[in-house]
């Protein structure tokens, strides 16, 4: 590990838990967002890292939705709150219980606004209950379909399919995302060169109805031209 990656995994974890503790006495969603995006603009301008948001227009500036996105890299969550920076669009975050015990991220994820996915569960009963009680609230669901970070050639892996049951059982129209720029490779590049300045592409989708029966990965595809390789 070179200097600069100790410096910046040093300054990540400072800024993760101070965001975290920080998130901790905010309860209002509003206030969450502008504090989670506050965070995802502090630490990808260290990074030197900016975003191009592509068909902003078909963005909506409120509402609730099950938001899809590709997952490549651990700043995608970040990439995606600042997608919806001028937006009053609020989501929680599916995550992983690793997230949730991570001496690294588990802070700032418990008070960020997730909802706990432990897949060790026999019974799913309480995540869905738990999915339910916030979009009575009114907030959106975010959700990576693919279940983990895709690691592989592939633009994408399989999408597993709990992200239907959620859109269905609570009504919400699903809007896609697509983070075009494989961020791992762009984080890397980042902590290996402190002068690299790189820009990361997020595209918005079409919208779907949550009662649409087709093969949302196919349509996934379809819609942001992705072709196999």
């Amino acid at each position: 590990m070179n200097l600069n990656k100790i410096k910046q995994a040093i300054y990540a974890l400072f800024l993760t838990n101070k965001f975290g503790l920080k998130l901790k006495n905010i309860p209002q969603p509003l206030d969450k967002k502008r504090v989670r995006l506050e965070y995802a603009q502090t630490l990808l301008a260290k990074l030197q890292i900016s975003v191009e948001v592509k068909n902003r227009e078909k963005l909506p500036l409120d509402g609730q939705f099950l938001l899809l996105s590709n997952h490549r890299g651990i700043i995608d969550p970040l990439i995606v709150e600042l997608a919806l920076k001028e937006t009053t669009i609020y989501g929680l975050w599916i995550s992983k219980k690793e997230l949730y015990n991570s001496p690294f991220f588990g802070l700032f994820v418990r008070n960020a606004g997730a909802i706990l996915l432990d897949r060790e569960k026999s019974q799913m009963g309480g995540f869905f209950s738990d999915i339910k009680s916030h979009t009575k609230e009114g907030s959106s669901i975010f959700i990576f379909p693919e279940g983990t970070r895709n690691k592989s050639e592939k633009t994408l892996i399989e999408f597993k399919e709990g992200f239907r049951i959620i859109a269905l059982k609570n009504r919400i129209p699903i809007l896609p995302v697509f983070i075009r720029t494989h961020t791992d490779e762009v984080l890397g590049k980042s902590l290996n060169d402190k002068n690299a300045h790189q820009t990361v592409t997020i595209e918005i989708g079409d919208m779907i109805d949550y009662k649409d029966k087709r093969n949302i990965k196919e349509l996934y595809k379809e819609m942001f031209g992705i072709e196999e390789r």
